[in-house]
């Protein structure tokens, strides 16, 4: 049976000389993986460029319950990406988020909340012109919302510590590692709170803005399972730097 629906491309890989399995997060199905024959031909109805990471697409599929490889009928680009392609850190730091959400997410089944956030906030980024060097640090923060570990944001004047393990601030320094003290953890906090129009807002230098990414790191480490090593962000620092 044909079936309607949204998706978000994940992960493209070779199959053979000319076709490739992409998994795609899809909005009706979830995460779903999809064999796509012939896409260097040059007549290809479904080419390479279409099936970038994060790229957002409407697609009419074929979809089989219990099999492990799906089939598309139809595939275009929705909305047609306007800057990232063509923006050399936009597209570093959707290809450094692209890496965390293909280890953060893993939807086997609809969750529109989820797909709804990433969907939107992907299309906003297309379209800004402000704020883009702090996107991917807000974009991660307020994904952990929808993925069950989003950060307290209480807090009192006595409390100086961020615990990374509790998702919370504390008054002494925990005994890990695992912490931000008082000016990095305002800083976490506010990305976490700000919208993203509002981004351009919150100052900091690039050391700072390493720091953070780092953070958000481990706190992704510590509470999702497998998140394993990112090697991504690397080529972001140095492209923001």
């Amino acid at each position: 049976m044909l079936h309607k629906t949204r998706g978000i491309v994940l992960k493209t890989t070779l199959y053979s000389e000319s076709s490739v399995v992409v998994q795609i997060f899809t909005a009706k199905f979830g995460i779903q993986s999809y064999m796509v024959n012939g896409v260097k031909r040059p007549k290809a109805k479904i080419r390479m460029n279409m099936l970038q990471a994060l790229h957002l697409v409407d697609m009419v599929v074929y979809h089989k319950t219990n099999s492990s490889i799906q089939r598309i009928s139809e595939l275009r680009p929705s909305p047609v990406f306007r800057t990232i392609p063509y923006d050399i850190i936009k597209s570093t730091i959707i290809m450094f988020l692209n890496e965390v959400l293909y280890k953060s997410i893993r939807q086997q089944h609809a969750d529109e909340n989820i797909f709804d956030y990433i969907f939107n906030a992907v299309s906003w980024f297309d379209e800004t012109d402000q704020g883009g060097a702090n996107f991917h640090l807000a974009f991660l923060l307020k994904l952990s919302r929808f993925l069950g570990f989003a950060p307290s944001t209480e807090t009192k004047s006595d409390q100086s510590y961020f615990d990374l393990q509790e998702g919370e601030f504390k008054s002494l320094t925990p005994v890990h590692p695992y912490f931000i003290e008082k000016t990095a953890a305002e800083l976490f906090i506010s990305l976490f709170t700000t919208p993203f129009e509002k981004l351009n807002e919150i100052k900091m230098d690039n050391a700072t803005r390493r720091l953070i990414l780092d953070k958000i790191l481990i706190y992704y480490t510590l509470h999702t399972a497998s998140f394993g090593e990112i090697k991504s962000h690397q080529v972001l620092e140095e492209i923001l730097s």
